[in-house]
């Protein structure tokens, strides 16, 4: 995890840390697929509950399951706090917060009647399955997607700026040329109308009636699949970047100049240089130290 978590006093609470917050041992690993299998149960449970003929058939069960996983959870995040020395650096990380999230809603119908729309906040319990697989600290990918996008942030701001004022130029000119009958009532309205239109989504709620209208359709939706794309190019060609110097070093080969060569190579790829000149070539032979002259 990024901040640190140390157990409590020596007995049962280091022993339960080790089960809880590691997952090196049988009993750790035990207790994150029971954890797992709880999670995706209990987001189950919320799913189904949204459908209408399954809340009205199994609306008693779904109610019991919830309670019953609540106070699991409530349980699980009790024994959580007591087993660490300061529960507190928990509670105000991300994953201590999500797990009060996940909890707290159904607690909440309790005391406040209208908190019953709160409960839909109880599917972020499927967010505590990060914490238990370790995906934000040991996946690679993750780093080198967030790296491009703060590469590519400007080349991305200033496309959806200029999309903007296409945007805004073309729903100003319907809304010139359109009636209101048509729908186009108002510019805000023209623009959402030239998003839809750009984006290639087509609704079908405002439609141009006029041919002018229609014909200035025609040509935004040919810019939008022309322009569509460029962000994603834009974006890939930062990824690209970002898994190059992620794996290739920047050093030149002392021989031959060549400057591609993955950080973990010793040797060069086209004159088979040694390239760490911080040390010696183990190929190379030792030097023998010279024989000394015999006595006179």
């Amino acid at each position: 995890m990024s901040f640190d978590l140390s157990p409590g006093a020596e007995g049962l609470r280091t022993r339960l840390f080790h089960v809880i917050f590691e997952s090196d041992t049988p009993g750790a690993k035990a207790f994150d697929i029971a954890l797992i299998i709880a999670i995706l149960l209990s987001v189950a449970v919320i799913l189904l509950g949204s459908v209408e003929q399954y809340a009205q058939r199994y609306d008693s069960l779904f109610f019991y399951m919830e309670w019953m996983f609540t106070l699991l959870f409530s349980l699980e995040l009790l024994v959580r706090l007591y087993c660490l020395e300061r529960p507190t650096v928990y509670l105000k990380s991300f994953y201590g917060v999500v797990d009060v999230i996940a909890i707290i809603p159904t607690w909440l119908v309790l005391l406040l009647p209208g908190a019953h729309a709160l409960v839909i906040v109880r599917i972020l319990r499927v967010l505590r399955i990060f914490r238990i697989l370790r995906l934000m600290e040991f996946v690679g990918e993750a780093r080198l997607l967030l790296d491009a996008l703060k590469r590519s942030l400007r080349q991305i701001l200033l496309f959806f700026f200029s999309i903007l004022m296409l945007v805004t130029l073309f729903a100003a000119l319907m809304y010139t040329i359109e009636s209101d009958e048509a729908g186009f009532t108002s510019i805000p309205i023209s623009i959402y109308w030239a998003i839809v239109s750009m984006t290639t989504v087509g609704y079908g709620d405002i439609v141009p009636a006029t041919p002018l209208g229609k014909s200035i359709t025609v040509i935004l939706m040919l810019i939008g699949y022309s322009i569509i794309a460029v962000p994603t190019g834009v974006f890939s060609a930062q990824v690209i970047r970002s898994i190059r110097e992620d794996r290739y070093s920047e050093e030149a080969c002392p021989g031959c100049g060549h400057d591609r060569h993955e950080k973990r190579a010793r040797y060069c790829l086209r004159c088979g240089t040694w390239l760490d000149e911080e040390s010696e070539d183990p190929r190379k032979p030792k030097e023998e130290p010279p024989e000394e002259a015999p006595q006179q």
